[in-house]
């Protein structure tokens, strides 16, 4: 039997003045409560009670042995509540991550306006595109696009992230409007990487048939700002998420193409390294994200 639990016992036998009496508090059997006691005393190589016909009491060590056994086991229930306790609250530190794209232009002015809720709360935003081991990166909610890969993690849907295909006037005044994406291959095309790999664009026309249009251009980035900076230098058409695009299109730097065609919006999740035991301010933040990711968030500019 480890210390603590032999104190523990020790400390309600003398409370109660008896090894029955204590033996039915804790839900043992006499014998248990005796041979823990013995054991302590063979340990500490001294008599911590008197016994006798009428019950136990402390010895002049064992008395002075229960006080300091009754300050341990107050600090052990503090320390064993206090993880309850900050779990259910929306304070600490919450470590989050997700793209660099939507971390700088959508996330950040959430997250700021969830800490101005939570005075209590401080972030720390880790922002890289590639999908992270939340265990071992210690994050404890992420923000995620696309279908969910790891089927163990804790998850709550959060909204949709459109695409839109975009160029400038003065590309398409050059080389012309593609009027349906199968004109898309006589043009230059910006191919962000990361999603885009296989340089295949896929898109639904307005009877909801699906095309697939293989694409070339000179330029191809894993970063959307890199590919947002190439559209607005004239150097040809790409398609980017509605977030990414919304300054330069309310701007009229760039013009929306093919807009009867769809392009395939990626689902938003907020996951989380265990679906069990999952903190208030884990489950606040994915609360807050949902109401402020729904509907055309996208076109809501930050405050």
């Amino acid at each position: 039997m480890d210390r603590i639990a032999a104190n523990r016992i020790y400390l309600r036998v003398v409370e109660a003045g008896s090894f029955s009496k204590a033996a039915a508090d804790l839900g043992i059997t006499q014998p248990t409560a005796t041979k823990a006691v013995a054991a302590l005393e063979k340990r500490l190589g001294a008599r911590l009670l008197n016994r006798d016909t009428r019950g136990v009491s402390p010895t002049q060590i064992g008395l002075l042995y229960y006080e300091k056994c009754k300050v341990i086991q107050r600090e052990i229930e503090e320390a064993d509540s206090l993880p309850k306790l900050l779990q259910s609250q929306v304070a600490g530190v919450l470590r989050v991550g997700t793209s660099v794209a939507f971390g700088r232009r959508a996330l950040t002015p959430i997250l700021l306006d969830f800490m101005r809720l939570h005075p209590d709360l401080r972030v720390d935003l880790a922002v890289e595109d590639r999908y992270v081991n939340l265990v071992e990166q210690g994050i404890e909610l992420a923000v995620r696009m696309g279908p969910l890969a790891d089927s163990t993690l804790g998850a709550r849907y959060l909204g949709t992230n459109p695409w839109v295909t975009v160029a400038t006037p003065r590309y398409l005044a050059r080389t012309g409007t593609p009027a349906e994406p199968a004109d898309l291959a006589k043009h230059e095309c910006l191919v962000y990487s990361s999603v885009q790999g296989n340089d295949v664009w896929h898109y639904a026309d307005a009877r909801g048939k699906r095309v697939e249009v293989s694409v070339h251009g000179r330029f191809r980035s894993n970063n959307l700002s890199a590919v947002l900076a190439a559209t607005r230098a004239d150097m040809g058409i790409a398609i980017l998420p509605r977030y990414v695009a919304r300054e330069a299109l309310d701007r009229d730097e760039i013009v929306p193409l093919l807009e009867s065609c769809q392009l395939p919006a990626q689902e938003i999740h907020a996951v989380y390294p265990s679906p069990k035991l999952v903190s208030a301010k884990v489950l606040a933040l994915a609360g807050y994200l949902a109401e402020r990711l729904a509907g055309e968030w996208w076109r809501t500019k930050p405050a």
